[in-house]
């Protein structure tokens, strides 16, 4: 039981990539799978994991409230470390090969995200290393973001903006550690 409740808490500094890979390198190891597998850079991803679910694995959103007191229904269907919705997700599980997935495992989460965001660079012509065009299209969709349904939204366009200003930040970090994250443990042990 309690191996269980720490491999589903946050990493302690969620604001420090390296510090992420370092306590957990079975995320670095999926971050990289999905990049070469989509094409999407690591710190992209991650910004969107960070910004979607600060690294909580069963993160839900929040439920409305009922006369101030009682729990109502949830806004969406989104769920895990990408928060995605029940339809996407199925989406994703028909259309990578990846239909045993699950949304509370990183490996699955952060390979979703992937995929999401290769197929944004397609249909909407969007660059890689984009990552605020990219969490518009991921937050309204392809359609919405070629109408540029996001422009109304002020909540939106401060989200997308953290999410480049980390996405941004994590690249730098993930830059000066990324040599020592790719030692395997032998040679780390010899170092």
């Amino acid at each position: 039981m309690l191996l269980v409740s720490c491999a589903s808490s946050p990493p302690r500094d969620v604001a420090n990539i390296c510090e992420i890979f370092e306590t957990r390198r079975s995320w670095y190891n999926a971050a990289k799978d999905s990049e070469q597998r989509w094409g999407v850079p690591v710190a992209v991803n991650m910004a969107f994991i960070y910004q979607e679910s600060g690294f909580r694995s069963r993160a839900k959103p929040e439920r409305s409230r009922f006369l101030w007191i009682f729990p109502g229904a949830r806004p969406s269907s989104a769920y895990g470390y990408a928060q995605a919705l029940d339809q996407t997700w199925e989406e994703y599980e028909n259309t990578s090969g990846n239909r045993r997935a699950s949304r509370s495992d990183f490996a699955d989460a952060i390979d979703f995200v992937g995929w999401y965001n290769a197929n944004s660079t397609r249909s909407s012509k969007i660059d890689r290393d984009d990552a605020m065009s990219l969490y518009y299209a991921y937050h309204e969709g392809n359609g919405g973001y070629q109408r540029g349904s996001y422009r109304e939204k002020r909540w939106l366009i401060d989200a997308a903006a953290r999410v480049q200003s980390n996405s941004s930040r994590f690249s730098v970090q993930l830059d000066g550690c990324r040599r020592e994250l790719n030692k395997n443990w032998f040679q780390r042990l010899i170092s």
